[in-house]
């Protein structure tokens, strides 16, 4: 009978230390679990931030269109000296327009006279230039915009390149 009782002891510390592990093993489960679903948190939480952040996108991408043909429609209407009261109406709705687009977040992409940034600017042609450097935007075709801090169109840009120093020369231009 003292065996027994013995053996009770050292069981019952065996089955409390089983149990001890046990537990911390549930902790260190929920602790990670826990964190987990912080990040998870943190996660949803900056993917909300940005659909806020550019959720009008889509209907800003379609203003741009309208001040482009606005524009043209000044450019056009000044060249030609046609009826000063169209002039200024196209004018005042362009400048409420780009107060619009200003309050979403949106503005143009300086280029002209900067260096060419492929991230800011689609060139579609080079012009060979020995009074500017090379790889520096020389004539903005169509303007680009920015909404904070996103590229939702780029500007469409003559580059400049150098004139080759000889004709004879075989040597192309680098890309910029």
């Amino acid at each position: 009978m003292k065996e027994q009782q013995k053996e009770q002891p050292s069981s019952i510390e065996q089955q409390l230390e089983a149990e001890k592990k046990r537990s911390e093993d549930y902790l260190t489960r929920l602790k990670y679990l826990q964190a987990d679903f912080e990040n998870l948190k943190k996660r949803c939480d900056r993917q909300i931030e940005e659909a806020k952040n550019y959720c009008t996108e889509r209907l800003v991408s379609e203003l741009l269109e309208v001040v482009d043909e606005l524009e043209l429609a000044l450019k056009t209407a000044q060249s030609a000296d046609t009826a000063k009261s169209l002039v200024e109406g196209v004018q005042m709705t362009l400048k409420k327009l780009r107060k619009v687009l200003e309050q979403e977040g949106v503005h143009p992409i300086p280029c002209e006279g900067k260096v060419f940034d492929p991230a800011k600017h689609n060139a579609v042609a080079t012009i060979e230039r020995d009074d500017v450097d090379e790889c520096i935007v020389v004539e903005e075709v169509r303007k680009g915009y920015i909404m904070k801090d996103k590229v939702i169109r780029p500007s469409i840009v003559k580059v400049s390149v150098n004139k080759p120093k000889s004709q004879g020369s075989s040597e192309k231009h680098e890309q910029c």
